[in-house]
């Protein structure tokens, strides 16, 4: 299950929110035909599309 909480920049996460993502992180990662694992290409063609994407907006904030 996803669970996505919004915050303000200044907000602080509760206890009970940071005893989730705590106990989120123990989990391990669990793939399927939805949700495969990356070959290594295919993690590397992902990092490069994310940096292209991450240099493109710096570009438009500019």
């Amino acid at each position: 299950m996803i669970r996505t909480v919004t915050l303000d920049e200044n907000q602080k996460l509760t206890e009970k929110q940071i005893k989730q993502i705590e106990e989120a992180a123990k989990r391990e990662i669990v793939f399927d035909e939805d949700s495969p694992a990356l070959t290594p290409a295919m993690e590397k063609a992902f990092r490069l599309a994310a940096k292209n994407r991450n240099a493109q907006r710096k570009t438009n904030i500019s």
